[in-house]
């Protein structure tokens, strides 16, 4: 089966995103909401996921489990979002419009993510 090239962009931009938590770990500590314990291994276990949904995403037999797995990641890192909206600090100096837009575009990365589980 051949997947598409879009299927290729979304796995690369979480592939990414995902060594990106090792390379600058502190830009994703500071949006980690504070009644979280362990903060670093949060990080880690979110870099780790992304990187191995990046890669799963790419093998057509596990595309549609890495679906799901983006889908639930991105519902387990919202409160981050969430935080990082109503947090100046957390907010990584970006204006407070920017913060909000990224609220709803969890749902768009979740719809965009949903449109492979069915492969």
């Amino acid at each position: 089966m051949n997947l598409p090239w879009h299927l290729y962009c979304m796995a690369a931009i979480y592939f990414i995103a995902g060594c990106n938590h090792f390379r600058n770990p502190r830009l994703y500590l500071k949006i980690i909401p504070p009644f979280f314990s362990k903060p670093k291994l949060l990080n880690i276990i979110s870099g780790l996921a992304e990187i191995v949904l990046g890669i799963l995403l790419c093998i057509p037999q596990t595309t549609v489990l890495a679906a799901w797995g983006i889908i639930l990641l991105l519902v387990a890192v919202f409160p981050a979002n969430l935080y990082m909206f109503q947090n100046e600090k957390a907010g990584l100096g970006l204006p407070k419009w920017v913060r909000f837009i990224r609220l709803p575009l969890q749902l768009v990365l979740i719809y965009w993510a949903y449109h492979y589980t069915k492969y």
